[in-house]
């Protein structure tokens, strides 16, 4: 790459992107829309959240309503990820991008964002890819033993960091057989259930679907930001579909689209299986201790009668270990990017010769996801449950940021026309804003040891230490690192190109950028 001295702050960004040695033209739009979709794990996401938000106060039967509130938010960062993408389709997403319209700090610091949540969300799922295993082949002591679950996630981590490191396109592939067989079941067991529901001998305890469930007006703002909390959480990962810009078909188009699309997707399967869900025996059954953590199980042998609830178990399985393989595809890309633009050690922009995958990146991620899971796995069963909670922090933080970023990068096209005001600037700035909002509610209620699994450490709660904490690590890294990585943070802010969203997007090989 060419190197010249750094743009003034605020000056118009070079087009391009810098070629990190990732395949090409290796996976379509449709690829593109399925890791979007698999890396949120929709079966696995409502089984263990559901039923903790109908459980909250005042929501009960509105469930469907706080499921179409939290896509309110993710939909228009998605659309600032769509637009982001047309003008930097980098693989670093985010990071590249904050990097761009805030500076090197802030990037850096969405970087860490980015990893920081994905490391620690791999401990639960794939410690629910190994109960689901053994629940599928009906292991029960091995589903009750610690030594098992430890093994058996290692194992998921192991194959599905293999498959990341073998090949985006055999990667693609296993996404569209996994997620296939995921929404199938999901929408039998939907259909099924409502069929049931409106039978000659309906559930005990059965209600009937009321457009009242959808009306977030009909519960107290308290109840529902509460709520949000949970939900907010089981639509994160609808954007690792555009991690893989660089590997993509029109990578500056189609990856943006794949965005925007996966939210719409989502709350579509989630409103229907969440009404579903509560219809067929009403929400008592959904907050009753024993079917909490696990909804989709406890409904399963009621509506798809003994035998097929196994598809169930299988749906689950299929999700987190889904998920798994689509939480390491970006994290690596993210960190391959942060390498090439020298914001870590270049150890991490390494790729495989014939693979054209992240090497390092990938090995080293799927390494250190196995110490962090056996870590948590090995502390008390409170510990993991409140590192699912934490996850929400750098979440709201790092697509909060890529909301408000997006009109301060476009900042001069947005007087050209009210769409552009609305889409670029508005509609980006309330969705990030909003996460923010949630992110602060989150720091305040998860706060008190009342609303959290674990004991508190020194006075602060799990989920504080976690995440909050985790993310003042990451600061805490970035400052003493600064030293040696001058050139990354001496970069200044940037702009988008005047009338770069008036022009064709280009669709074939993006050429290299040179920025410095």
């Amino acid at each position: 790459m060419a190197v010249d001295s750094a743009p003034v702050s605020g000056s118009q960004a070079s087009s391009g992107v810098m070629d990190k040695g990732l395949k090409r033209n290796a996976i379509g739009y449709l690829s593109n829309i399925v890791i979007g979709v698999a890396s949120t794990a929709p079966a696995y996401s409502l089984a263990t959240t559901l039923g903790f938000i109908v459980a909250v106060k005042g929501v009960g039967v509105h469930a469907p309503a706080v499921i179409l509130v939290a896509f309110v938010p993710m939909l228009l960062v998605a659309a600032a990820y769509k637009y982001f993408n047309r003008a930097d389709p980098d693989a670093g997403t985010t990071f590249a991008w904050t990097t761009r319209a805030f500076g090197p700090m802030t990037g850096w610091m969405n970087g860490w964002a980015i990893f920081l949540a994905d490391v620690i969300v791999m401990a639960s799922l794939s410690d629910i890819a190994a109960i689901y295993t053994f629940k599928l082949f009906g292991f029960t002591e091995l589903g009750g033993s610690k030594a098992a679950i430890i093994v058996a996630a290692i194992l998921w981590i192991a194959i599905m960091t293999w498959i990341c490191y073998r090949g985006i396109e055999l990667s693609a592939r296993i996404q569209q057989f996994l997620l296939g067989a995921e929404v199938v079941i999901l929408v039998l067991f939907s259909v099924v259930a409502f069929v049931k529901v409106y039978g000659g001998h309906p559930p005990t305890g059965s209600i009937h679907p009321s457009l009242s469930w959808i009306n977030p007006f009909a519960m107290n703002f308290g109840d529902l930001v509460v709520a949000l909390l949970l939900a907010v959480f089981i639509y994160w990962g609808w954007d690792s579909g555009v991690a893989v810009n660089e590997e993509s078909e029109n990578p500056a188009e189609g990856p943006g689209k794949a965005a925007v699309i996966s939210t719409v997707l989502l709350v579509l399967i989630y409103v229907l299986v969440t009404a579903a869900s509560q219809s067929f025996h009403g929400t008592g059954f959904l907050t009753n201790e024993a079917n909490q953590e696990d909804v989709l199980s406890a409904l399963g042998s009621g509506v798809l009668g003994s035998g097929l609830d196994k598809l169930l178990i299988i749906a689950v399985l299929t999700s987190a270990s889904a998920s798994t393989q689509t939480t390491i595809l970006p994290t690596a890309r993210t960190t391959l990017s942060m390498a090439h633009w020298k914001a870590v050690t270049n150890l991490l922009a390494r790729v495989h010769k014939s693979y054209l995958t992240p090497t390092v990146s990938t090995l080293g991620f799927g390494v250190l996801s196995v110490v962090i899971t056996v870590a948590l796995l090995l502390a008390h069963g409170s510990v993991l449950e409140d590192s699912i909670t934490s996850i929400g922090f750098p979440i709201c933080f790092y697509y909060g940021f890529t909301g408000i970023a997006c009109g301060w990068y476009y900042r001069r096209d947005l007087t050209d026309s009210i769409t552009n005001f609305l889409k670029l600037g508005l509609g980006p700035l309330i969705g990030g804003l909003i996460l923010f909002g949630v992110g602060i509610k989150a720091a305040i209620y998860y706060g008190h040891a009342e609303n959290v699994s674990g004991k508190p450490i020194l006075g602060i709660t799990l989920p504080l230490w976690m995440g909050i904490g985790g993310m003042v690590l990451g600061f805490i890294v970035m400052l003493v690192s600064r030293p040696f990585f001058r050139e990354f943070f001496a970069r200044k802010t940037e702009t988008a190109p005047p009338g770069l969203l008036d022009e064709p997007p280009p669709t074939g090989p993006v050429p290299a950028r040179v920025d410095f």
